[in-house]
């Protein structure tokens, strides 16, 4: 039996993947503040002290924010734009790294990485979401590679526009069906999927150099007025 611990389960796409889960193995939450380096580690002494049955991680927890870059106020509140990054990419990587280390010795354990269709084409009104995805979609691979030799699966899960909170209320109305997404990232899950998209973010992965950029600017002409 696996025992999952999924970060940013209390809404959006980590609830519908919690729920999902619930049907199958058990699934292990705790409130903590992920931009936090010590919460984090103390979230880790937890689950190694009450929970060592853990071998699932499913990194989920993250935030998007819509903004100009040349209006935003980078100089007198620059730590509004920080929990971004800290939030999308150093909890991210802080937290993979760290179970690395806790399931290495594990027989057999799984590291989830949630990024983003983002990662692979920038939306440019969250210029910083989309560059912390980024970085998460480099680190994965990188992890994925040097822990090839050990029994921890790293996956990535790419998600397109899914509808949820994900950045203010109603501003993903439009998106993917949050249940069908959850149940077809749980198929490919089991057919042994490493890279996982869905519906666009799919089509994203097998995109060209040339067609990524031409779909960047297509977006941002769609959608620039929103932050001008």
């Amino acid at each position: 039996m696996n025992t999952v611990l999924i970060t940013g389960g209390g809404s959006g796409i980590g609830w519908k993947l919690a729920d999902v889960q619930a049907a199958h193995p058990e699934v292990i939450t705790r409130k903590c503040d992920l931009t936090n380096e010590a919460e984090r580690i103390a979230l880790v002494d937890w689950i190694s002290a009450d929970h060592p049955e853990t071998n699932i991680l499913v990194n989920n927890a993250g935030i998007q924010q819509r903004f100009n870059l040349l209006k935003a106020d980078v100089r007198n509140n620059w730590d509004y734009y920080l929990q971004e990054i800290k939030a999308n990419e150093e909890a991210t990587i802080h937290l993979a790294i760290l179970f690395s280390q806790l399931f290495a010795e594990k027989e057999q354990a799984t590291i989830v990485n949630v990024s983003s269709g983002l990662a692979i084409i920038p939306m440019v009104i969250s210029p910083i979401y989309s560059a912390s995805k980024a970085a998460v979609h480099a680190f994965t691979m990188a992890l994925r590679h040097q822990l090839s030799e050990t029994a921890i699966k790293v996956i990535e899960i790419l998600p397109p526009a899914v509808n949820t909170d994900l950045g203010g209320t109603g501003l993903h109305n439009n998106g993917e069906d949050a249940d069908e997404f959850a149940d077809s990232v749980f198929r490919d899950m089991q057919a042994g999927k490493e890279e996982i998209g869905f519906a666009h973010s799919a089509k994203v992965l097998e995109m060209s150099r040339k067609e990524i950029n031409e779909t960047v600017a297509g977006m941002y002409q769609k959608m620039k007025a929103e932050i001008e």
